[in-house]
């Protein structure tokens, strides 16, 4: 990419990262609620306190003995997701798709046999992936089905949406899609294509990859044109929700939407990433700057939800 000078970022309302550390981060989110958010368990089981949907968990591995017992639990399933509740970015995550005897497929396509799904358990455990190299558990979760539209777009991965939420104002939004560079994972920072999303409506205004823009998925070939988001509305209350439940100002919403079971919290984060700004192709800036203009604050999320599809909606 070409070099931009900092004025001109500055004048198009781009969020730098000290700015975010400093003026969101470090003033809104307090310390002391970073351990919910930063331990997917602990997120899951504040989720279902507050009524929001989250993939059935059908196992936790904590201890290493208890890895034996996977082996059984796991005998009649075709898909499951295997996570490290303290593991952040993507790292650890293995998604298995489908099985074939003795054979797990992953996302990516890629078999894998029991022995090596239990050796990366006993990594999980050993703390490999999670913040700070502590030790963590492992969690097992069912395996989403995306919604078939969504699907179609993203190469073998599932497709989810990330949403910054600023005082319980969904302010930014982006769907992120695997590529084969991102071995299936919705990660943009492995190579996966980020989709700025109107709020006003779910539809998509931009796509970038490697903070490149594209117009068509490098795998499937598809446009990024036009893309349309269902239970847009409901997904941001869900958002928006997670201020309630969390007590964070400041943080980044992961939402799936399962073909069966609609909309799901994926995980919560306390430090989202800057790339959902190249991703819409405008700057954060002024949407904070907005929010913390209100005289008045809305009181739930249905409320503030009216408020961020109205206020920061792009005209078509």
């Amino acid at each position: 990419m070409s070099w931009i000078s900092p004025m001109r970022l500055r004048r198009a309302g781009i969020l730098s990262m000290n700015r975010r550390n400093v003026a969101y981060i470090g003033r809104y989110n307090d310390r002391r609620d970073y351990p919910v958010v930063d331990n997917k368990l602990k997120t899951k089981r504040l989720a279902e306190e507050y009524q929001i949907p989250t993939p059935a968990l059908l196992q936790v591995v904590s201890q290493q003995h208890e890895i034996q017992h996977f082996r059984e639990r796991i005998s009649t399933l075709d898909g499951f997701a295997i996570k490290p509740a303290k593991g952040s970015g993507g790292k650890g995550i293995t998604v298995i798709t489908r099985r074939d005897g003795d054979e797990y497929q992953k996302a990516s396509g890629d078999n894998v046999g029991i022995d090596l799904l239990e050796r990366h358990l006993s990594n999980i455990l050993a703390g490999l992936y999670s913040l700070g190299g502590t030790p963590d558990v492992a969690v097992v979760e069912s395996l989403v089905q995306p919604s078939a539209e969504l699907a179609r777009f993203s190469y073998q991965g599932v497709p989810d949406i990330r949403i910054v939420v600023f005082q319980g104002y969904p302010v930014m939004a982006m769907l992120r899609l695997s590529t084969r560079a991102s071995d299936g994972k919705a990660n943009l920072h492995q190579g996966a294509v980020g989709v700025g999303l109107d709020i006003g409506s779910g539809r998509s205004l931009n796509a970038v990859q490697f903070n490149r823009p594209i117009t068509l998925h490098p795998d499937t070939g598809l446009s990024m044109a036009n893309l349309a988001i269902d239970a847009w509305q409901k997904m941001l209350v869900m958002a928006a929700r997670c201020y309630e439940a969390t007590g964070l100002g400041y943080m980044g919403v992961d939402l799936v939407v399962d073909d069966r079971d609609g909309p799901l919290l994926l995980e919560l984060n306390a430090r989202p990433g800057l790339a959902i700004q190249m991703a819409n192709g405008r700057g954060l800036v002024p949407r904070l700057q907005a929010v913390e203009r209100l005289k008045r604050p809305h009181f739930n999320p249905e409320e503030r939800v009216e408020y961020a599809m109205t206020a920061f909606s792009i005209p078509r």
